[in-house]
C-alpha cells in the first residue's frame, strides 16, 4: 500500500470515529437533557448551549460561507477565462469585468437562506394555527412518525423537524466536501493537516448538534441515527477524493460542487440565525455571560481557520 493512501485511509477512519464520538456524548448521558435540568446545572447547560451557538456561528461564516464564495468565485474566473479566448476586444472585456464583479456567490446563499424560508412560510400557509402554538413534532420509534401536538398558548421551543433536517442537510453537503477536499490532497504533509484542521473544528460541531438534538427533545433512536448518517459524509466524501484521484480526472471543484456548498451554505446561516441564536438568547438570565460564550465559540472557529 502507498504510504499516502494508507494516510488518507487512516484519515477516513479518524474523521468517523471522532464524529461518532462527539456526537452521541450528548444523546448518550442523561446530563445533557435541559428538561431535567435544574439550578446550576440548568445554568451550565445554557451556557454549554450558547458556546455551541457560537460554534455554529463561526462554521456558518468562516468556513462554509467561505468555502462557498471561494469556490464559486474561482469556477466564475475559469468559466471569464475560457470566455476570453474565443473572444476579442474591449467591449467583451468589459462585459467580462462587470460580470465578475456582480456577487454571485452571495447570491446563491440567499437562495439557500430563502429556500429554507420559503419551506418554512408553506408549512404555516398549510397549518396556519402554528403561529398560536402548534408545532411540529417527529418522533422515531416505528409506529409514529410525524405528528402535530398542541402546546399552551405560549409557544414551545421549537420541536420542528423541518430545521433539525435542514441542519443536518447542509452540515451533510459541508462534510462531503471536506472529505474529498482531504482525498484529493497530494502529498502525505498536505493529508495530514487538511485532516487535523477538519478535525479540529467537527468534533464541536458535531457535539453541538448532538445537544441541539437533545434540546429540541428528538427521540434518541431518531437522534442516534441523525449522527450515524452525518459521520458517514466526511469518509464519503474522502472516498470520493480517492476515487478522483486514483482516475484520469482532475481534483477541480466543479460548478456544481460550488453551487451545493453555497445553497448549504445559506440554509446554514437560516437555521443559526432563526432557530440556534434566539433559542439560545431567549432567557434574560446573565446575558454577558451567554455573549462571552457566543463569542467564544465563534472565537475558536476563526482561529481553527487559519489552518482549514
Amino acid at each position: 500500500m502507498e504510504p499516502l493512501l494508507g494516510v488518507k485511509i487512516g484519515c477516513l477512519f479518524a474523521l468517523l470515529v471522532l464524529t461518532l464520538i462527539c456526537g452521541l456524548i450528548p444523546i448518550c448521558f442523561k446530563w445533557f437533557q435541559l428538561d431535567a435540568a435544574t439550578g446550576r446545572h440548568r445554568r451550565v447547560l445554557s451556557l454549554l448551549g450558547c458556546t455551541s451557538a457560537g460554534v455554529f456561528l463561526g462554521a456558518g461564516f468562516m468556513h462554509m460561507t467561505a468555502d462557498a464564495l471561494e469556490g464559486i468565485e474561482s469556477e466564475i474566473q475559469k468559466f471569464m477565462m475560457q470566455n476570453r479566448t474565443r473572444r476579442e476586444g474591449s467591449v467583451s472585456d468589459d462585459a467580462d469585468s462587470a460580470q465578475m464583479e456582480y456577487p454571485y456567490g452571495e447570491l446563491i446563499i440567499s437562495l439557500g437562506f430563502f429556500f429554507v424560508f420559503l419551506l418554512e412560510s408553506l408549512a404555516l400557509q398549510c397549518y396556519p394555527g402554528a403561529p398560536e402554538g402548534v408545532t411540529v413534532q417527529e418522533e422515531w420509534d416505528g409506529a409514529h412518525v410525524l405528528g402535530l401536538h398542541s402546546h399552551g398558548p405560549l409557544p414551545s421551543p421549537s420541536k420542528g423537524p423541518l430545521r433539525a433536517l435542514v441542519l443536518l442537510l447542509s452540515l451533510s453537503f459541508h462534510s462531503v466536501f471536506e472529505g474529498l477536499a482531504v482525498g484529493l490532497q497530494p502529498t502525505v504533509a498536505a493529508t495530514v493537516q487538511l485532516c487535523l484542521a477538519v478535525l479540529a473544528h467537527k468534533g464541536l460541531i458535531v457535539f453541538g448538534v448532538g445537544l441541539r438534538l437533545v434540546q429540541i427533545g428528538t427521540g434518541s433512536r431518531w437522534a442516534t441515527l441523525s449522527i450515524l448518517s452525518l459521520a458517514l459524509m466526511s469518509p464519503l466524501g474522502l472516498v470520493l477524493g480517492l476515487a478522483v484521484t486514483q482516475g484520469d480526472s482532475k481534483g477541480g471543484r466543479g460548478l456544481t460542487q460550488a453551487v451545493l456548498e453555497g445553497v448549504a451554505a445559506g440554509t446554514f446561516l437560516y437555521v443559526t440565525f432563526l432557530e440556534i441564536l434566539p433559542r439560545e438568547l431567549a432567557g434574560p438570565e446573565a446575558p454577558l455571560a451567554k455573549w462571552g460564550c457566543v463569542a467564544a465559540g465563534f472565537a475558536f472557529m476563526a482561529i481553527i481557520a487559519l489552518w482549514a
